[in-house]
């Protein structure tokens, strides 16, 4: 009976150790009627910007010009879309590197943008709204986006809801990596992991 109880214990042990480990076990966000879809991207690398799979980085400390390291996914238009993945920076010289972008294609330009603060600020570049201060270097941070297109873009952090923002129509693409925005500057090393896409 005791070598039992002791084996019990064990596995109990294991197995609440393996679900606290285990930030890619999440789900999307908002869930019902989701369909998991799989878009194409491209790779952008401008200026000092590398990219290593999922690795991103920006080795100059430059504050001007194109400065980017990213995935540009494949445009959609209409419907809602849902993006999730977590980011870690592992390096953070500088300061103001956008992480994850919704671009509006129809207007174009930059319609949502996360970025990072050195200190580990997560802001919206468009109106500054801090949306957490989860965005340390070391630390896992999970990103949900749902575009509702024409009607609103909501962002969550860690699974929570942090910022909301009216959508115009038109046709739309995330992006995610490390790009310089206007008033940043490099050195920056981003991991992403986890990338999943669902629509409905």
């Amino acid at each position: 009976m005791l070598i039992r109880l002791r084996t019990l214990t064990v596995a109990t042990t294991l197995c609440a150790t393996s679900l606290l480990a285990a930030p890619h076990a999440f789900a999307e966000v908002e869930p019902g009627g989701w369909q998991s879809v799989s878009p194409t991207y491209t790779v952008q690398e401008r200026g000092c910007g590398q990219v290593d799979g999922l690795t991103f980085r920006l080795t100059c400390s430059t504050a001007s010009g194109d400065q980017r390291a990213e995935r540009r996914y494949a445009t959609y238009t209409g419907g809602t879309r849902q993006f999730e993945g977590h980011f870690r920076i592992t390096s953070l010289s500088g300061t103001r590197i956008s992480l994850k972008q919704t671009f509006n294609d129809s207007a174009p330009g930059p319609y949502f943008m996360l970025a990072v603060e050195r200190g580990g600020r997560l802001y919206a570049v468009h109106g500054g709204a801090t949306l957490s201060n989860a965005g340390t270097v070391g630390a896992t941070v999970r990103v949900n986006t749902v575009h509702q297109v024409g009607v609103e873009h909501r962002t969550y952090i860690n699974g929570s809801l942090k910022h909301t923002y009216a959508s115009p129509d038109g046709s739309f693409y995330d992006k995610f990596g490390a790009y310089r925005t206007n008033s940043g500057s490099g050195q920056a090393t981003v991991e992403w992991s986890n990338i999943r896409f669902w629509r409905k």
